[in-house]
């Protein structure tokens, strides 16, 4: 039986709040530690289902893990069990995790051999394993599938630097070829790179290790292989998708909220879609200061026509913030048309919200209208389940903001992403418990 977040809307939040390490950065950052057999120490880790389950698979294939601290852990990976990589307990705990493809970079380039489960995860459509196997093929690896298992096999007798375009600027797509070039002979050109901060996090990391890339922070990335790789440290940038989810919140719930510690600089267009929607919020040196406003109202375009807000690769508006984006303009005055053009099925959760009594047209998979309530109607608890990650905390902020009791089931979807988030928001006067 998993447990469920039994929430009692209409309270209004104060105080501050820390956003945790980046969960997308930490399952690249993690696995970059097996290509060198010096020891790496990470700081800012988030304790989440999701990197745990890394890291306790890392242990399993001989890596030495020392947990200094809930968010600080040392890693070694000088004595690495490769048969264990083969064997079915493997296959059947990396399969439960999307982040284990992370390791085949690593494995692949100092030891021409890597072994990827078919992803697992959340339930937003197809995750394409496409652009992380050609890259590793244009690089020289073989790739045989075994369908009996569901498993993919790579090998190399070396890895060759080449120049490559991708089929799509996938985040971890390109952080997995990145991990295989930087010790591939020759240089590797990749264009159409994705470029966003937890990439460059990851290419900066590398690059103390001793690898040598140009174009950080492009799409156009140059790397020239070097023979060995050496220990580092490194330290996790805050989540910006925790930090709008927050905005968010301090929105819907009429709340005076600060995020302290906002990483402000590697946060691009999210503070301006969120000030696009009506919500104030200054930004006060690293922090972000979001006061309480009885009322925020969607701005047009220039010429009068409605709002549209939809996803693009970085520097473009993240799609894992547009379900919160969707939730707080169901109480905003105004409309705005939410496009979700990179996975088939995020928008499946509006009939919760609908239930709850928002006014939204799901058009279709990929695009839904919301028609602000403006206040005049709060939404109404209700019971509900939680589909993915951020769904599941659009689906707790709706429930925050409502009038009575709502039960949100299925909630280790919310711990994969976000931790202690039960105990963060009670801190700011939330009132929520776990049943």
């Amino acid at each position: 039986m998993s447990s469920a977040f039994e929430v009692r809307g209409g309270n209004r939040l104060q105080g501050e709040i820390v956003p945790q390490g980046a969960k997308n950065e930490a399952l690249q950052i993690i696995s970059a530690v097996m290509l060198t057999p010096e020891k790496v120490t990470i700081s800012n880790i988030p304790d989440i289902v999701d990197v745990n389950l890394l890291i306790e698979l890392l242990g399993d294939a001989g890596v030495k893990i020392n947990r200094v601290s809930r968010d600080v852990c040392e890693f070694q990976a000088d004595n690495i069990d490769l048969e264990y990589l083969q064997s079915a307990e493997f296959k059947k705990k990396s399969g439960r995790l999307r982040g284990s493809v992370m390791i085949a970079g690593p494995l692949l380039a100092r030891f021409g051999k890597a072994f990827i489960p078919k992803p697992g995860g959340d339930k937003i459509g197809r995750r394409r394993l496409d652009t992380h196997i050609i890259g590793f093929e244009k690089l020289g690896a073989k790739f045989i599938y075994d369908s009996d298992d569901n498993f993919f096999r790579l090998e190399t007798t070396g890895l060759k630097g080449t120049y490559m375009l991708l089929d799509e600027p996938s985040v971890t797509g390109t952080a997995n070829i990145v991990m295989a070039a930087v010790m591939a002979e020759g240089t590797t050109t990749i264009y159409n790179a994705a470029c966003e901060p937890y990439l460059q996090q990851l290419c900066k990391m590398l690059t103390r290790m001793g690898a040598r890339i140009q174009g950080i922070g492009s799409n156009l990335l140059t790397i020239e292989g070097v023979k060995y790789l050496g220990g580092c440290e490194h330290s996790m940038l805050p989540d910006m998708i925790e930090i709008g989810s927050f905005i968010g919140l301090a929105a819907m719930t009429q709340s005076e909220i600060t995020i302290k510690n906002a990483g402000v600089e590697h946060l691009g267009i999210i503070p301006e879609k969120f000030r696009q929607l009506g919500i104030n919020l200054e930004i006060r040196g690293n922090d972000i200061y979001i006061p309480s406003q009885d009322t925020y109202e969607i701005q047009t375009f220039l010429d009068g026509s409605i709002l549209t807000i939809s996803d693009h690769p970085w520097p473009g508006f993240t799609p894992d913030l547009l379900s919160i984006v969707l939730v707080v303009a169901t109480q905003a005055k105004g409309s705005v048309m939410i496009h979700q053009k990179m996975f088939e099925s995020r928008l499946f959760f509006v009939d919760k919200l609908i239930d709850m009594g928002a006014q939204i047209v799901l058009c279709d998979p990929h695009r839904a209208v919301v028609i602000g309530l403006g206040r005049q109607h709060k939404l109404r608890g209700i019971t509900m389940s939680s589909p993915d990650i951020r769904a599941g905390v659009s689906l707790l902020i709706a429930a925050l903001s409502a009038e009575g009791k709502s039960t949100i089931q299925n909630i280790d979807q919310i711990d994969r992403g976000y931790q202690y988030i039960d105990e963060r928001l009670r801190k700011l006067g939330a009132d929520i418990k776990r049943v």
